[in-house]
């Protein structure tokens, strides 16, 4: 059985290449070669997605509308006024010294709530 042999593994034209730089210089300086760029990369991605999501944003909110209270309660445009004087006058009129306190009604097998 055969040995390898103790030669030596030549250079070629390749090693002078960026990328054959780059890796022979990455273990001495990996922060200046690797964190730094990738830190870049993620703040410039920040900074260029900004715009979009706003445009996201904006669109979404001229779908929306704002309502009125009385749209929001279902009131058309038919339903009179609502004044809280003449509400007040009106109730005030009513004779409320003349009622009677009545029970609900329970289920079969519901208490009552008598003692």
């Amino acid at each position: 059985m055969r040995t390898f042999t103790s030669k030596k593994f030549l250079p070629s034209a390749s090693d002078n290449s960026l990328g054959a730089r780059y890796r022979r210089a990455l273990p001495k300086h990996p922060f200046l070669l690797f964190g730094l760029p990738f830190i870049g990369v993620i703040v410039a991605g920040s900074f260029w997605l900004t715009p979009a999501t706003a445009l996201r944003y904006e669109k979404h909110d001229r779908k929306v509308q704002r309502l009125t209270q009385e749209e929001a309660m279902g009131l058309g445009k038919d339903r009179r006024k609502v004044d809280m004087k003449e509400e007040y006058y009106r109730l005030a009129a009513k004779d409320i010294d003349d009622w009677e306190n009545k029970r609900v009604e329970r289920l079969k097998g519901e208490s009552d709530g008598k003692l």
